[in-house]
């Protein structure tokens, strides 16, 4: 403790403090410098590279959506320039003040090795993320089914995909665990339709008022912006218990492929009530002999 009171002793600090700053610190401020340089020029990259990405969403289909997914994407790659440039940076500083950095780069890969081993599942979480944002595979907004399970996309994040289904139930993902994705609402949707008529009706008959009916839908103010092309008939599908089945679709704005459906069947019903088509119930025939006219039982 006596040698801090002497004067050798302080004029030794003072010349260690001198040296420093005359050898070590112009290269400390010029790092400094540089990377307050790297950080600005990485950040105008990203910009310009984001806004011309942008400018191609523009001319797509959802340039909103589109624009929330580039400008997740680009986050994310800042937060990884960022976390780059600081780790070098302090590398550097710790060898600025004689600090040997090399058990520290050991270390980091030590506990950086054991915390990927118990961290393999949210590892896996991000990287499925990532490429769930890069692919477009859905977006906020979409209705898709996840392993099973349908829903409105209220958020997508890097480790988690949350959906709310019909009932208001909020379901969330691990983006790593997903093993089946669907989306319904993607560029484009459709209603599929199985209209099932008796047996004794025309099928040529019924099959122009389905056409009818889908050609008034789609000249109708209200609804033609949501209808993407006329009304598809397939013809008769299948031969059912009490019915024969035509299937028919209309491709619609995405989302809209149930609001359309339910409008149409509601005029479709009216439409067959006007022409007396009968919309078939499950009935049972019971034959009392064979010259005995057949009983129908309604089930």
């Amino acid at each position: 403790m006596k040698e801090i009171f002497t004067s050798d002793f302080w004029v030794e600090v003072y010349g260690k403090i001198a040296n420093w700053v005359i050898t070590e610190l112009p290269g400390l401020i010029f790092v400094t410098i540089f990377v307050f340089i790297l950080f600005r020029v990485a950040r105008m990259i990203l910009s310009r590279i984001r806004k011309r990405l942008v400018k191609r969403a523009e001319k797509g289909e959802n340039p909103a959506e589109s624009e929330k997914r580039i400008n997740t994407l680009i986050g994310i790659v800042q937060a990884v320039v960022r976390i780059v440039i600081w780790a070098t940076y302090l590398m550097i500083l710790l060898r600025k003040f004689g600090i040997d950095i090399a058990p520290i780069i050991a270390s980091a890969g030590i506990i950086g090795l054991a915390v990927g081993f118990g961290a393999q599942e949210l590892v896996r979480d991000f990287i499925s993320g990532f490429f769930i944002l890069l692919e477009n595979q859905i977006r906020v907004g979409d209705v898709a089914v996840i392993d099973g399970t349908g829903g409105l996309v209220e958020k997508i994040e890097l480790r988690t995909t949350t959906l709310r289904d019909f009932e208001g139930v909020v379901h969330v993902f691990q983006n790593g665990k997903i093993n089946s994705l669907s989306n319904r609402t993607k560029e484009w949707s459709a209603v599929v339709l199985d209209i099932g008529v008796a047996y004794k009706e025309d099928t040529n008959q019924v099959i122009d008022v389905i056409k009818k009916v889908g050609e008034e839908l789609k000249t109708d103010p209200d609804w033609s912006p949501r209808i993407l092309e006329p009304i598809e008939v397939f013809g008769l599908d299948q031969f059912g218990d009490s019915a024969v089945v035509i299937k028919a679709r209309i491709k619609t704005i995405p989302i809209e492929q149930w609001n359309v459906g339910r409008e149409y069947r509601k005029r479709l019903k009216y439409a067959f009530d006007a022409q007396n088509i009968e919309i078939p119930f499950p009935h049972t025939t019971i034959y009392w002999g064979e010259k005995i006219k057949p009983l129908h039982i309604k089930n």
